[in-house]
């Protein structure tokens, strides 16, 4: 028996946004083989750090984890968005005192969640959200940049959401930042895609959509 755990926010933690619909375990739940489990402990709302929580709470007989986070991370910072600034090189130190921040803060969750010495998977953050202000993208590609690089360095595999979620049917109809239920099977298929198809003995860093 293997089992997948799914960290994060809600991204997979999404059921508050298809009702009626099945949500993103549900949909995982059924593309795994017979012989695989699948268990949430992302929650919604949560930032990076909280993934330190998550993982305290992992099933004893987990073999692999899939991970979320960042995308609430920027959320939060958006605000910088709207400063006012005098320069260009003001804004862009106010970038990177966020960004620091962040990358400390995702290096510290890579670190301890590797620790635990099961394969592991990480997601960066969808951009192609409906509405979303062309300077909004170009800040998420500074996460984004982050999350690629850490997932380079440890040498894990990444599902990229930007290239997944490619229509705004991707998208919740209750808020256009979570997934739906189609979004959801979008993302479903790239985990399992990655669970049955990935050699982590090749220690090496694959992209999945």
């Amino acid at each position: 028996m293997k089992h997948v755990a799914l960290l994060g926010d809600s991204i997979f933690d999404n059921a508050a946004y298809v009702p009626g619909k099945p949500a993103v375990l549900e949909q995982l739940r059924n593309k795994l083989p017979p012989n695989w489990k699948a268990t949430l402990l992302a929650v919604d709302g949560h930032v990076t750090e909280d993934v330190l929580k998550q993982a305290a709470k992992l099933p004893g007989d987990t073999s692999h984890l899939v991970i979320s986070c960042g995308g609430n991370d920027a959320l939060h910072s958006s605000y910088i968005l709207s400063e006012p600034a005098n320069s260009v090189s003001y804004v862009l130190q106010r970038i990177t005192d966020v960004i620091t921040e962040f990358q400390n803060k995702y290096k510290n969750m890579l670190t301890h969640v590797l620790s635990f010495r099961k394969p592991t998977a990480v997601c960066t953050i969808y951009d192609t959200v409906p509405g979303l202000e062309p300077i909004a993208v170009t800040a998420l590609a500074v996460f984004n940049e982050i999350i690629l690089r850490k997932a380079f360095v440890a040498k894990v595999p990444i599902i990229d959401l930007r290239l997944t979620f490619t229509d705004s049917a991707d998208y919740s109809e209750r808020s256009p930042i979570e997934p739906s239920a189609i979004g959801g099977e979008k993302i479903t298929q790239a985990i399992s895609r990655l669970l049955k198809n990935h050699d982590y003995s090749q220690k090496c860093s694959v992209v999945y959509t």
